[in-house]
């Protein structure tokens, strides 16, 4: 069984609270949009970090994260790309990505929307955690914590982080 945090749009901010849910994670997967030193940050907590890079990343981010990420774990495939719409409204790279990967879980960062949806016609679950930073037009912060093992999701949880508007000391 593996404890995943996932988060997206951190752009440059992260606290206390997000950490908090990471150092009880077995893994924290990223879907871009980074922003400087987050990477640093969570390496720091020696878990296994999975991520892709979003728009705003620079060449840092570039040069650890590829645009897309495909893998397994706990007998699920996982695809991940920052920029990629949601089911019924997908863009054409992501399309084309899920007809040949046809992963079990497909995971996406970029719009700040939070969603989870059962996608039906490429029989995978989307998976969009929202925006974890102050930057963008989310009013609240979120994040989603999961569970995996031998082939099923569950326990998953929205985590609501706060205001965008509230900021807190930066760690």
């Amino acid at each position: 069984m593996k404890k995943i945090v996932l988060l997206s749009d951190t752009h440059g901010y992260i606290d206390n609270k997000i950490l908090k849910f990471c150092i009880d994670a077995d893994e924290i997967w990223h879907a871009g949009d980074w922003g400087p030193d987050i990477n640093r940050t969570l390496e720091t907590l020696n878990k296994p970090i999975k991520g892709v890079f979003g728009n705003i990343d620079g060449t840092e981010i570039r040069n650890i994260y590829p645009e897309t990420k495909i893998f397994t774990i706990e007998n699920m495939k996982i695809a991940m790309k920052h920029i990629a719409g949601y089911p019924e409204k997908y863009n054409i790279e992501t399309k084309s990505l899920l007809k040949l990967e046809k992963p079990d879980i497909f995971i996406c960062g970029h719009s700040h929307i939070l969603r989870v949806i059962k996608d039906k016609t490429y029989n995978c679950i989307y998976i969009n955690p929202g925006a974890a930073g102050f930057y963008g037009f989310h009013n609240i912060r979120t994040m989603i914590i999961f569970k995996l093992e031998n082939g099923r999701i569950f326990d998953m949880n929205i985590v609501e982080l706060g205001k965008r508007t509230q900021y807190e000391n930066k760690k």
